[in-house]
């Protein structure tokens, strides 16, 4: 019963830009934090954006930082990735990640979402 599901991955051009969305249920999501990881054939899983409850501290990985903004609606239970100046290293498939320490640790994942960077 537990869902996440992501969408508005695409084809774009370098340079470009896409918002990934990632709509959950079935749980309480206003108690979890929010990441973003992305993986791409041949690498490791990495941690690309996250985001505290309230949305009142993000945290990006280096290589995605100024580029990419990361923002949750916890009305519409919707955690968003806002992706600019897009370049093909970004390409790989995005998923959503909810997680919590307390009262009990919980983590969920969605199936994910790709993205594609070429000309």
């Amino acid at each position: 019963q537990v869902q996440l599901v992501e969408s508005g991955g695409g084809l774009v051009q370098p340079g470009g830009s896409l918002r990934l969305s990632c709509a959950a249920s079935g749980f309480t999501f206003s108690s979890y934090r929010m990441s973003w990881y992305r993986q791409a054939p041949g690498k490791e899983r990495e941690l690309v954006a996250a985001i505290t409850t309230t949305g009142g501290s993000t945290n990006y990985a280096d290589s995605v930082r100024g580029r990419f903004t990361i923002s949750r609606d916890n009305a519409k239970n919707t955690v968003y990735l806002q992706m600019n100046s897009l370049k093909p290293e970004d390409t790989a498939v995005y998923h959503c990640n909810a997680r919590r320490d307390w009262p009990k640790g919980d983590d969920y994942w969605g199936q994910g979402t790709q993205v594609t960077v070429s000309s």
